[in-house]
């Protein structure tokens, strides 16, 4: 493809420049992580991550590493910048991501810093359309303060089993219901809709269950109307990761594959909803 393979005249200019055979590889994994309007992109030499956030409850994060793109250059140690993420997906989708075998939709994508605008370069069939969006100071993302030395709880799951789930439980419920116990039922998903209480449990040494890392018994309530944007996410992946800290905050993490068999991750994290007594 000539827009990623080919370095463009007047590339110096740019403090960040990233290009892709497939531009399906980035829009995927931005559609799964949209819950509104505005994302901060952050680039590093490792790569992008992407951040959306929603009611100071939720965030969102994409991680994209820089191998992923066929040329990946960063003339600073950080580059952040805010972007409306829904114009971004229209103009990244503007050849209407074609499902023909052999066709892509190259991309180039380029910023030249503080207060300039994120320039696309899409072609597809020898056709280059160029869209210029304007970008934003970034802000600081809320700090969930989740870290890996306060996980209590972690079980990775194939994401086949937690679709299955999710498909048999009742999703009128206004919370998701977690339980995660060292004794039975170890792994269960609980809700509490129109058609009454229903549980999913999942035993420790289930073939779906990949890991299985319980130190004490939780139970915790997740609104409903925060994870269901996860399901985008879920519905791309093929490993998930579902993680609780002390204080009952969630975490749940994708392994999702791109078109090209490489690996990005996705992860979710959320708040307990603390509006509601646990029985």
């Amino acid at each position: 493809m000539p827009l990623s393979t080919q370095s463009e005249a007047g590339d110096d200019q740019y403090i960040l420049v990233a290009s892709l055979d497939n531009v399906r590889n980035l829009s995927n994994i931005l559609k799964a992580i949209t819950l509104n309007d505005h994302a901060l992109f952050n680039a590093t030499p490792n790569g992008l991550k992407v951040t959306v956030e929603d009611s100071k409850c939720l965030q969102a994060n994409a991680f994209i590493q820089a191998d992923i793109f066929q040329e990946f250059t960063i003339r600073e140690d950080s580059v952040g910048f805010l972007v409306n993420l829904t114009v971004l997906l229209d103009c990244l989708t503007i050849f209407g991501g074609s499902t023909v075998p052999g066709v892509t939709t190259a991309l180039r994508m380029c910023y030249n810093g503080y207060g300039y605008p994120l320039t696309l370069f899409l072609e597809e069939g020898g056709v280059v359309t160029v869209c210029k969006i304007n970008t934003q100071e970034p802000e600081e993302p809320i700090d969930f303060d989740f870290c890996s030395t306060n996980v209590t709880n972690k079980v990775i799951l194939q994401s086949e089993s937690l679709r299955e789930a999710f498909s048999e439980l009742d999703m009128t419920s206004e919370v998701l219901q977690i339980t995660m116990s060292p004794s039975q039922p170890y792994f269960r998903l609980s809700t509490f809709g129109n058609s009454g209480n229903a549980h999913y449990d999942y035993p420790k040494d289930s073939d779906m269950m990949e890991l299985f890392q319980c130190t004490k018994t939780q139970t915790n309530r997740y609104k409903m109307s925060l994870l269901k944007p996860s399901t985008k996410a879920l519905a791309l992946s093929s490993k998930v990761s579902v993680r609780t800290d002390n204080r009952g905050f969630l975490s749940l993490q994708y392994l999702v594959r791109n078109d090209d068999g490489q690996i990005c991750f996705v992860e979710y994290y959320c708040c307990p909803d603390e509006e509601v007594e646990v029985e």
